[in-house]
């Protein structure tokens, strides 16, 4: 994977299933807490949004074209169904040979990528359509019966992404990239308690966009040169906040800290050239914490705790499984680790 790819695969899940990774846990009580960009229909009623919003500078010439790719999760209802002699019956958890399945929510990744588009030949605006449907997994015993099944459904999804840019200057442009929640869904009842984990299907959940473009440059909003840092104040950002990225961040932040061909808008707030620790041992969901705790963390829990980790989300057993199989030389890794040395400066 990619050091861009690995960044906004981070900023997606961050916050996903916050540790112990159980659903039972009191910080899981309420979910998809980043980047939620709901249905027009039923934002206000709920108090969130329905749009986001990326404005960003643009160094280009009249040829520029830009490649706009939204990413976001999709919430999928997952219900488990007990086998009995009548047909299947709706249960909130079931045991099969000693193993736990929940009914709860989980999600899956969805990208949505912009035709090419030329900034100076006019706006335009692109049509989310994902189609609604369903999966079944059934839950066999070792005798090779099935006890049950897991069926996951989700909604259909639509919106749409409007691209348009002005001028600042002969050189360069304030691109905007707007993404609008249009999905059909049902109106909330008002003061009912749950509307929002209710609606959150219907929703774009941790919506964040990369921007490319193969000739030119963006600015940085962060550290935008002189010359631009009254344009670059009044980019107007909602939601999100862009900063520049590049497949080798290091070097790109000591050789161009003010341009770079990528952006990465994101509901996370970053500083320009993030990169993900290459000891990391992968997604934990918590990138404001310190991947060492996180697994020791989880290498702590008890046996119940771990049985119901496994049973809340799919992705929490990958996360128990990758950190019950590290050795001590991957824990080691983490401990800490020197990246550069610099020269210390005299009378400091």
């Amino acid at each position: 994977m990619d050091a861009v790819e690995k960044i906004a695969r981070a900023c997606l899940y961050e916050g996903y299933l916050l540790w112990p990774y159980r659903r039972g846990a009191l910080k899981n009580a309420q979910r998809w807490t980043f980047g939620g960009v709901y249905p027009q229909r039923c934002a206000g009623a709920i108090g969130e949004p329905s749009r986001m919003r990326t404005e960003v500078l643009l160094r280009a010439g009249p040829t520029a074209k830009l490649t706009v790719h939204v990413r976001f999760l999709q919430v999928v209802d997952r219900q488990v169904y007990r086998n009995d002699a009548t047909g299947p019956v709706p249960v909130d958890e079931l045991q099969v040979d000693g193993r736990s399945h929940l009914t709860w929510q989980e999600a899956t990744e969805r990208r949505w990528v912009c035709p090419p588009w030329s900034p100076r030949r006019g706006p335009r605006t692109s049509t989310v359509d994902i189609a609604a449907g369903s999966d079944r997994e059934a839950l066999r015993a070792e005798t090779g019966g099935v006890a049950g099944t897991l069926v996951r459904t989700w909604q259909r999804l639509t919106g749409r992404v409007r691209l348009s840019a002005v001028s600042v200057t002969d050189a360069v442009l304030r691109v905007t990239v707007e993404i609008e929640n249009t999905s059909p869904c049902p109106r909330p009842a008002a003061g009912a308690r749950g509307t929002r984990d209710a609606l959150a299907p219907y929703a774009f959940v941790s919506t964040h966009t990369v921007l490319h473009t193969d000739t030119g440059d963006f600015v940085s909003l962060t550290d935008p040169p002189a010359e631009l840092a009254e344009e670059a104040a009044a980019c107007g950002n909602v939601g999100v906040w862009p900063v520049l990225v590049s497949e080798d961040p290091q070097t790109a932040a000591r050789t161009s800290p003010h341009y770079a061909p990528e952006v990465l808008s994101s509901p996370i707030t970053l500083y320009d050239y993030p990169a993900v620790a290459p000891e990391s041992p992968g997604d934990l969901f918590d990138g404001g914490e310190i991947d060492q705790l996180l697994i020791l963390s989880v290498l702590s829990l008890t046996p119940q705790e771990q049985q119901e980790a496994r049973a809340s989300d799919p992705r929490a057993r990958e996360i128990l499984d990758r950190c019950a199989s590290l050795e001590p030389e991957d824990l080691a890794a983490l401990h800490g680790t020197i990246r550069a040395f610099r020269p210390v400066l005299e009378g400091r």
